[in-house]
């Protein structure tokens, strides 16, 4: 976990247009908006618990390897401030540049005293416009791709050129039309709820979405799973507890299974809307009363990407295992394993001979029940551009059943 402060009288030169004419003199530079008046946080917003800001901290002192292994997990890595570690993308020359379908506009990625920056460069003709803007914040553990934002002020903005993995180069972000420059999008509490441990909303009188641009936790903390600390701590420590939570193991452990499964989905059962402020939702508490997570039809197909509790939830295995939850999976403590030795915990329950296909599979594949049974597939949601090719990301499906034809057939 990482709580990231950050000087909010930054010079903000890089955030307005710079025009260039060979031909004519430079024109002048629009003024820069004046700062708004930053009022009290929204008064029913929770502040942060001392213990959120140095959770990873506060848990190692007992939990030292949990601790050591999560560090590694792209929950915690979900959220970064820029660096050369933490940016996957390249910024050497012939790898910084992406080129677009509009033959006049381009995107270089820059890098100057420590400091990262996009810039869009549209030459036309007499003109050349460009606009640069600094990264500030990673979105994304790079293992597919990531993003990345920029703050304007109290607000933050997403980039318009993102990093995929599998192609090592500088895309589109997800949605942009190729051949675009737009610097303009938004980012809502809700966005961030899901890649960070913490952001203050403010409460201003212009529209948009403010934050406190000082004190932000970035990367996804023990808290957001487990809850504030202080209860537990005192607890073990012999000290006499402060509150009237329950003495027991913090959750998500004891709690009833359907409270389990929403710490997962809060964020990985879709966006859902908010009912109360971001970052309000304490593990244990009913999602519902926090963020409205509409059910998708039952004969809907539901996108790869984005609510896997949903599709675990019509899954037979789950439907006849009580007890079965993401964790029975999942060690959210360390970085994930190939998805080949998940298959373990299916074997706990069905037999290899069981499987319809077992006659027609080599002995490696025939105790690789996941590829078959959750196979990766391209997900319609989650699209980009890039050398004017479309690309799907592709995904695994947390529906577990029977798929034709066969994954392994291919």
């Amino acid at each position: 976990m990482v709580t990231f402060k950050r000087n909010p009288f930054r010079e903000f030169g890089f955030f307005a247009l710079l025009f260039a004419c060979p031909c004519a003199a430079p024109q002048q530079l629009a003024p820069i908006p004046a700062a708004p008046v930053m009022q009290k946080p929204l008064d029913h917003q929770p502040p942060p618990d001392d213990s959120s800001a140095a959770a990873d901290e506060i848990c190692a002192k007992c939990h030292r390897e949990k601790v050591r292994t999560f560090a590694e997990t792209r929950h915690r890595l979900t959220s970064q401030p820029a660096s050369r570690a933490s940016i996957a993308g390249q910024f050497e020359s012939g790898k910084s540049t992406l080129q677009t379908l509009n033959p006049q506009l381009i995107f270089k990625m820059e890098r100057r005293d420590g400091r990262f920056y996009q810039a869009a460069i549209l030459n036309k003709p007499g003109r050349r416009t460009e606009r640069r803007e600094q990264i500030d914040i990673v979105i994304g553990s790079g293992r597919k791709g990531q993003s990345y934002l920029y703050w304007k002020l109290d607000q933050l903005f997403e980039l318009p050129v993102s990093y995929w993995t599998s192609l090592d180069s500088w895309v589109n972000s997800p949605g942009y039309i190729d051949g675009s420059a737009d610097f303009e999008r938004s980012i809502s509490p809700r966005c961030l709820e899901c890649h960070a441990t913490y952001f203050r909303e403010t409460a201003v009188s212009e529209p948009g979405s403010h934050f406190d641009p000082v004190h932000f936790t970035l990367g996804i903390s023990c808290t957001r799973c487990h809850g504030t600390a202080k209860n537990h701590v005192q607890l073990r420590s012999g000290e006499a507890a402060s509150s009237s939570l329950p003495a027991g193991p913090t959750a998500p452990v004891g709690l009833q299974h359907d409270r389990q499964i929403e710490v997962c989905a809060q964020c990985h059962a879709g966006a859902g809307e908010s009912i109360k402020p971001a970052f309000s939702f304490v593990p244990g508490q009913r999602l519902a009363d926090y963020i409205e997570i509409r059910p998708p039809d039952p004969h809907a197909r539901v996108d790869v990407h984005g609510n896997q509790v949903a599709l675990l939830e019509r899954s037979r295995c789950y439907q006849s295992s009580p007890e079965m939850t993401c964790t029975t999976c999942h060690d959210v403590h360390a970085p994930e394993r190939e998805a080949a030795t998940y298959s373990s915990r299916c074997l706990a329950c069905h037999k290899p001979s069981e499987c319809g296909a077992q006659s027609q599979l080599t002995p490696q594949r025939g105790a690789n029940c996941v590829d078959c049974h959750m196979p990766v597939q391209s997900s319609n949601l989650l699209v980009l551009d890039a050398n004017d090719t479309r690309i799907n990301a592709r995904v695994r499906n947390h529906w577990i059943r029977v798929y034709s034809p066969k994954p392994f057939q291919h």
